[in-house]
């Protein structure tokens, strides 16, 4: 008898009805691609306010535990939709790390504190319903989205991305032992273990390849413990724990339930803050309109509608400012789920809600979140790498969908080389006037957008 296939096709549909024992592991190899990254952002800017220890040591574990119910639920939102909100595409959303940057710079510009929070809360309200309302208005101005423009944009992604994958493969770059072999030969069984899973010839374990790389890495890991030393001594005499080794007591020091609470951090509005962070918006619709085109492309090869178009990048502003009132950075599309739905092409609803249930739990019992939280950076990295670089060739599909010719050329050329140089290396723009820095000196995606977008209005179109 010729062998069944396990994995049900109705995997590689957006509302097909998939068994509960496929679709659980299917979403949960989402939420451990994402739950590092949807808490980091947090961490970066609570600490650059200085709300990190002390007495806001609670407060910080608060909005922690308030960041993955936010994102399940508007994962939810975006999967399902509520009237125009919601795209209804296979997307995964959370805690943007596009932010970092400008919010960095109005904690500077602020000088920190818990008003300096408050004031990122409030812009975020702001900046999220203004996104909404741009998301309204999207079907017109969708022809400043080219396929060329929005691959354009994929492409940076995929591109400042990689970065941080690999960054991840070595450590972590605040590890102690940053680039250790440890932490190398961690990542790269990782990443063997994902390869041999997805070429074979199982269409169920190979769809589930992060899955099975990531709970590897964590046997792996736990294995090392066993015979490596888990603690390590710097030159200057302090001990530290191997960024490899698995901290348990992040799962036994946590609670079995809280409940989350709405409005930790009362906001405050202030131009100083809303200014930049409005700009900031307007770039995170059209990274949101290359994330939605990449995995329509990518995952079930077709172009975006207008419609999921607009309620993704409504989605995308109405849960950021549902995201403030939480305490909770702006919540967007998540390019790396992005790199694993067009990795593994499984686009299935359910399989994507069961991750964001996952998430809406790990809110509700902090003990899930703990065990996932817990997760070496190493094994994180190993995963990263593939699923990003998913990303770079959904950019290049993009792109490529229209014939290359010397105006599309010029487009992704300068933009490219400005967006992603300026990414690489920020340091260039620190004699610019300071809203120049807040808009452009956070990451290479913002530049890169902006050149793209205004390079398709400004050249002339050849003649068909």
């Amino acid at each position: 008898m010729p062998k069944k296939t396990p994995l049900s096709s109705e995997a590689f549909t957006f509302e097909g009805k998939l068994p509960l024992r496929q679709a659980i592991p299917l979403g949960l190899q989402h939420v451990l691609a994402m739950f590092v990254g949807n808490l980091t952002p947090l961490l970066i800017i609570t600490g650059a306010c200085g709300l990190a220890g002390g007495e806001f040591a609670d407060l910080q574990v608060s909005l922690l535990q308030n960041a993955m119910l936010v994102a399940g639920l508007v994962t939810l939102l975006q999967l399902f939709a509520i009237g125009p909100i919601g795209g209804k595409v296979p997307i995964i959303m959370g805690t943007s790390s596009g932010f970092i940057g400008v919010f960095n710079s109005v904690t500077t510009t602020m000088g920190g504190g818990i008003l300096t929070y408050g004031a990122i809360m409030g812009a975020s309200i702001i900046g999220g319903l203004f996104e909404t309302v741009l998301g309204a208005f999207l079907k017109p101005l969708r022809r400043f989205f080219p396929s060329v423009v929005t691959g354009t944009v994929v492409l940076s992604i995929g591109l400042s991305l990689i970065a941080v994958g690999i960054s991840s493969f070595g450590g972590g770059s605040g590890a102690v032992d940053y680039g250790s072999v440890e932490n190398l030969l961690l990542g790269i069984f990782v990443l063997v273990v994902i390869l041999i899973f997805k070429h074979c010839p199982n269409r169920f374990l190979s769809s589930s390849s992060i899955l099975m790389g990531i709970i590897a890495g964590y046997i792996a890991a736990g294995l090392m413990g066993l015979f490596l030393p888990t603690t390590g001594v710097t030159a200057e005499g302090a001990a530290y724990t191997k960024a490899w080794v698995l901290d348990w007591s992040k799962v036994a020091n946590a609670s079995w339930f809280a409940v989350p609470q709405l409005m930790p951090v009362k906001p405050v509005f202030d131009m100083r803050a809303i200014a930049p962070v409005m700009i900031m918006f307007i770039v995170t619709a059209v990274e949101t309109v290359g994330d939605i085109s990449g995995v329509m492309v990518g995952g079930l090869d077709r172009e975006a509608t207008d419609k999921e178009l607009a309620g993704g990048v409504m989605c995308d502003g109405l849960g950021s400012s549902f995201a403030a009132l939480f305490g909770v950075l702006p919540n967007t599309s998540f390019s790396q789920n992005v790199g694993l739905v067009t990795m593994t092409k499984v686009v299935n609803r359910f399989a994507l809600a069961t991750g964001a249930l996952f998430l809406v739990l790990c809110g509700l019992i902090p003990k899930l979140g703990a065990l996932v939280s817990m997760m070496p950076q190493a094994v994180l990295g190993g995963a990263a790498v593939m699923m990003f670089s998913s990303i770079v060739i959904s950019g290049i599909q993009l792109i490529t969908r229209e014939p290359l010719t010397p105006r599309n050329l010029s487009i992704v050329s300068v933009a490219l080389g400005l967006g992603y140089g300026i990414g690489a290396n920020p340091g260039v723009l620190v004699q610019a006037p300071q809203f120049v820095t807040l808009i452009f000196g956070g990451s290479g995606i913002v530049p890169a957008a902006l050149v793209a977008i205004l390079l398709n209005v400004l050249l002339p179109k050849e003649k068909k």
